[in-house]
């Protein structure tokens, strides 16, 4: 294998892999991986799956593709041999800039396991050319900049395959981008993107501000473009129906061309609209099965029999509302289907509150997307009950045989064996390869629970991976940490209910203890990830005020040999790949109720982590597998969460001035050493909302976040052996968290795809 893989790179490269420059390696490799995966494509057979999403966070892909299709290993020694590095390779290729957080990072995993599974599925997108944005930490602020990453070297490659799409009464043209999908030891499926061809990245002046009006030059730039203004809501629109249209024409395209009529389109097209932001996508399919003469109640069976929706939030803000004048303007085409769905859907039932359009002359997107589905499922069993008793309850009373949980999951090759080779080969050693395959495998781990041997060989694992993340911190940051601290790592998106805020009031509660003499039995380091969205003032004091914080430790010598709080800058995939391997606690903090999954706590899980949570999205279900003794839980339930919404009786104020420990800490915002490295306006800001709003009850729960957080401190520093039997439980029962699982549930219960 490794001669075969030698002599094509060389042809490929044009001279002998040793005086071949990386730059002229990678391009080859490009191809080589491109080639192979070629000849896994197979044509469906029956139902094919269409993900529509706004986000696919894949990640870097060199790596990720060639362990897919058996080629690492020989790549590597192969590499090796002409004293070329893989790893330096892999730091050439650009991370896309195709998605944000979860909801993204979930896409690209499905897509993953349907090729793994050998399942005929495709992704739908758009062809972002500078993502969300690219952060960096400027006075201790984050600045937004574009996230740049499209050129010959990526995986995107243009086909000649473009469709008509009308934007406000003009007509662009939506050019396809394809991106191979391999599966392990699968099948080979695609990620398909739209992109106009007249954007133009040089019209951004200043960071990542734009003219927004100018759709055919903006209108892929950004992912989720700044809409607190109607020009960027309008844009925001523009893309959404971009997506859902050249989608639609695709999907149809491809159906026809396999022998569908149209009228069985369910046979041919499993469509599944993650989240709100593709739901255009149904009266889009609507209007286009009438311009082929179906009449539009048939043409809203046919949709509903074909189409499915995925919920991501329980968060009310977060369900999309659309002002009918806006959709008038942006797809005024599709503003007398969606008037006709809605008088359907007002025809089924006399609550005005399940209605597609309010009184207000706003589009309910969810409330289409139930209403004109086959299947509507959540993403955690707690967050699937939320909504059936709580958030969606008129619509499950109405379509009960709708509803279903489907818990999210990860694939395991991407967050094991490609950012975790040295726990890989390890877990291989002991248990064998099935569990690569098989992830419910990972449960023959269990018997050497007991075994003092094996608990050594993960510690010493453990302290491999955070010294590999100190030196790369180092050389991307300049930032020294102590790999022989607790590492403890808070990475997602930055928002209030996620309650960064509440590890902030921890670590200064921490600090002043440290200042007034009391100790800690092992030192400590908090690493946090995470983007603000630009417009979201109070995420932005937040991440502010933790850099601020940061500052602070650093000129303070009796705090600093303790502790220590860094902020990885511009968080994605590769950076998670790094952090994750090397967390010894995972903080999952969000308020109970509010978190619909979460799967940065099953990749923390995976690669031996304990977790310290609320019972919140698929911490639930982590506690019932690993049982109370292995995770740390804290915190209201989130039934006690809604009580108190519904009562209305939470008072921030009252919290503040009852508990001097949390007074302590929030006064400590606006004092004189955050005041030295911060803006007052942003500290004052982060400050009143805590004990003016705190929306995401951040002070009643941080007495029992203290508390359960310091027994984890405690329980790290005394008892070394048994916190590595109890990571190793986590990672014996982390198998159920499989995206495989998760794949082959959806398919079972909704899609039913067809073979290949």
């Amino acid at each position: 294998m490794a001669e075969q893989i030698q002599k094509r790179l060389e042809q490929l490269c044009g001279k002998p892999l040793r005086q071949a420059a990386d730059g002229e390696l990678y391009a080859a490799l490009l191809r080589l991986t491109e080639e192979r995966a070629g000849e896994r494509r197979r044509e469906a057979q029956g139902r094919k799956l269409y993900y529509l999403s706004a986000e696919f966070l894949v990640g870097k892909l060199l790596s990720n593709n060639l362990i897919n299709l058996g080629l690492y290993d020989a790549v590597r020694d192969c590499l090796a041999n002409a004293g070329k590095s893989l790893a330096d390779l892999e730091e050439l290729e650009p991370e896309p800039s195709l998605g944000n957080g979860g909801l993204g990072r979930l896409a690209a995993c499905f897509l993953d396991s349907l090729a793994a599974l050998d399942l005929p599925g495709d992704g739908i997108g758009l062809l972002y050319h500078c993502g969300l944005f690219r952060q960096r930490l400027e006075n201790n602020c984050q600045r937004e900049y574009p996230d740049r990453w499209l050129s010959e070297s990526c995986w995107a490659r243009p086909t000649d395959i473009a469709y008509p799409v009308e934007l406000g009464g003009r007509v662009f043209q939506a050019r396809l981008y394809r991106l191979a999908v391999t599966g392990y030891e699968g099948r080979t499926n695609c990620l398909d993107l739209f992109d106009l061809d007249t954007v133009d990245e040089s019209i951004l002046q200043d960071g990542i501000s734009m003219d927004k009006t100018r759709i055919d030059r903006n209108l892929t730039l950004f992912l989720y473009p700044d809409d607190s203004d109607r020009a960027g809501r309008l844009l925001r629109l523009c893309q959404q129906y971009l997506l859902a249209s050249a989608g639609a024409q695709l999907i149809l395209a491809e159906c026809e061309a396999r022998g569908c009529t149209l009228r069985d389109l369910d046979r041919y097209a499993a469509i599944q609209i993650n989240d709100t932001h593709p739901s255009m996508v149904i009266p889009e399919l609507i209007r286009l099965l009438g311009q082929r003469g179906i009449p539009f109640q048939e043409a809203a069976e046919i949709v509903t029999r074909t189409c499915a929706y995925t919920n991501h939030t329980i968060l009310a803000e977060a369900l999309e509302t659309w002002p009918m004048a806006d959709l008038e303007q942006t797809a005024p085409q599709l503003a007398p289907i969606i008037r006709q769905l809605d008088g359907l859907a007002r025809a089924r039932t006399a609550d005005a509150s399940l209605a597609v359009i309010d009184g207000e002359d706003r589009v309910h997107m969810a409330h289409m997307d139930i209403h004109f589905t086959h299947s509507t499922n959540g993403v955690a069993a707690l967050h699937t009950e939320i909504l059936k008793t709580s958030e969606l309850a008129g619509f499950y009373r109405l379509y009960p045989q709708r509803f279903n949980n489907k818990t999210n999951g990860i694939t395991f090759r991407r967050w094991l064996l490609a950012c975790n080779p040295r726990l890989a080969a390890e877990i291989e050693r002991l248990i064998g390869p099935g569990f690569k395959k098989d992830a419910g495998e990972l449960e023959k781990l269990l018997p050497l629970a007991e075994d003092a041997a094996a608990l050594r060989r993960l510690g010493r694992i453990k302290a491999e991976n955070k010294q590999a993340l100190a030196e790369w911190l180092f050389r991307r940051q300049g930032v020294l940490t102590d790999p022989g601290a607790m590492f403890s790592i808070q990475s997602k998106r930055l928002h209030q209910y996620k309650r960064q805020q509440l590890n902030l009031l921890f670590l200064i509660h921490q600090y002043l203890e440290l200042l007034a003499g009391h100790g800690t039995p092992v030192k400590q380091v908090y690493l946090f990830g995470a983007k603000a969205a630009p417009a979201y003032t109070l995420a932005k004091d937040i991440i502010h005020a933790l850099a601020a914080f940061a500052r602070v430790l650093e000129e303070t010598p009796e705090a600093r040999r303790w502790m220590q709080v860094v902020f990885v800058e511009n968080y994605n995939v590769t950076a998670a790949e790094k952090m994750i391997p090397a967390c010894d606690l995972s903080e999952q903090i969000s308020l109970a109720g509010k978190e619909a999954s979460g799967t940065g706590n099953m990749k923390f899980m995976l690669n031996g982590a304990l977790t310290l949570g609320t019972m919140d999205g698929a911490n639930v279900e982590i506690a019932e597998r690993v049982g109370p003794e292995n995770i740390y839980i804290f915190g209201q339930s989130a039934a006690q969460v809604l009580k108190r919404y519904a009562s209305k009786s939470y008072c921030p104020r009252e919290w503040y001035e009852a508990d001097p420990n949390i007074r302590r800490a929030v006064d400590f915002l606006t004092g004189p050493e955050m005041l030295r490295h911060g803006q007052a306006e942003s500290l004052f800001r982060l400050r009143d909302d805590l004990t003016g709003k705190d929306w995401f009850q951040t002070l009643p729960d941080f007495n029992a976040y203290l508390v359960r957080k310091r027994q984890a401190i405690a329980d790290y520093a005394a008892r070394p052996l048994d916190w590595q039997r109890r990571c190793l439980i986590n990672i014996a029962k982390a198998g159920f968290f499989s995206s495989d699982r998760t794949i082959a549930e959806y398919d079972r219960d909704i899609w039913h795809l067809g073979g290949a």
